[in-house]
C-alpha cells in the first residue's frame, strides 16, 4: 500500500467481524515487521503475546475495564505488549536525561505494529484500559508484569466507515527554524 494511503487509511477500529480470523501467518508477519522498530540502544525491551481463536474471546474481558471497549468481545485477535527491563546502558542513559526510554520504545513499537496490519488489510486499535494484573494471570505471568498496551487486530465490520482524518492545522502542529 502507498505510504500516504496507508497513514489516512488506518484508524482505530472499534467494531469487528467475529466471522473472518486473523490468520496466524498474517500475526506472525506483523510481528516480524514490528521487531524492525527502533527501541534506546537497541534493547527491545518488550515481549509480544498474540492471543487468538478462542483464547482471544477470553481474552477480551481484561480490556474490558469499567465497562469500557465492548466491541473488544467480537475481535478475533490481540497482541499484549509486555514491558521489559531496559538495557544497562538505556538506564545509564535513562538517569543522564531523566527520561524513561521503554515507553517511547512500546510505543514506536505500536505504531509499528499497527501499521504493518493495516498494509494487510487487518484493523486494529491501541488499547490503553485493561487490567494488567489479569492479563499476567491468563498468560501465566508473573503478577507484576507490565502490559502497558494490548493491540486489538481484525477485519473491520462490514459498512464500518474509513473516517476523516481531523488534525490541527499543520502550522499549528508544526513549527520551522532556521
Amino acid at each position: 500500500m502507498d505510504l500516504e494511503k496507508l497513514y489516512f487509511t488506518r484508524q482505530s477500529t472499534r467494531e469487528y467481524n467475529p466471522q473472518k480470523h486473523v490468520s496466524d501467518e498474517d500475526l506472525a508477519e506483523i510481528c516480524r515487521l514490528a521487531q524492525a522498530a527502533p527501541s534506546a540502544v537497541n534493547s527491545q525491551p518488550y515481549i509480544l503475546h498474540v492471543i487468538t481463536g478462542e483464547k482471544a474471546k477470553e481474552f477480551a474481558k481484561y480490556v474490558q475495564v469499567l465497562g469500557s471497549n465492548r466491541w473488544a468481545s467480537a475481535c478475533p485477535a490481540f497482541i499484549a505488549i509486555e514491558e521489559g527491563k531496559p538495557a544497562v546502558l538505556e538506564r545509564l542513559g535513562q538517569r543522564l536525561v531523566k527520561t524513561e526510554f521503554v515507553p517511547i520504545d512500546i510505543g514506536i513499537l505500536s505504531a509499528y505494529i499497527v501499521l504493518a496490519a493495516e498494509n494487510k488489510g487487518i484493523q486494529s486499535c491501541i488499547v490503553g484500559m485493561r487490567d494488567e494484573k489479569g492479563i499476567a494471570e491468563f498468560l501465566g505471568l508473573k503478577e507484576k508484569t507490565k502490559f502497558p498496551l494490548v493491540i486489538a487486530l481484525g477485519y473491520a465490520a462490514d459498512g464500518y466507515p474509513i473516517r476523516e482524518k481531523k488534525r490541527r492545522s499543520f502550522d499549528e502542529a508544526v513549527k520551522f527554524y532556521k
